[in-house]
């Protein structure tokens, strides 16, 4: 559903679940010529933050460090990037998604 969604917003997707090591990182776009890594949260409900919330300082500096790893394989070590996070809350028998595009940076 997330990829599908990137796709509608006119990104190509090329990864799924790239992983390096233990680190993870859910999807991996392009936008035009910038890199996007994509974390995907799903929540069934909205409190305490909804999927947003959920995304902890140190999961940030994980999806950072497996970003390097793989712009480094990739030796795309120029090209810009950006961290995006598509969250899904479902309740109710409903589903939301939101695509958050520079939900953090590198620095969070």
């Amino acid at each position: 559903m997330a990829a599908d969604l990137l796709q509608q917003a006119g990104m190509s997707i090329l990864e799924r679940n790239w992983r390096a090591g233990h680190k993870e990182i859910d999807l991996i776009a392009e936008d035009g010529d910038v890199v996007v890594f994509v974390e995907v949260k799903t929540r069934r409900r909205r409190s305490f933050g909804g999927p947003l919330a959920a995304i902890s300082r140190r999961k940030r500096r994980r999806l950072t460090i497996a970003a390097e790893l793989f712009l480094a394989r990739k030796r795309w070590s120029n090209r810009p990037c950006r961290f995006d996070v598509v969250a899904v809350v479902v309740a109710n028998g409903e589903v939301d998604v939101e695509h958050v595009r520079g939900a953090f940076d590198a620095t969070a």
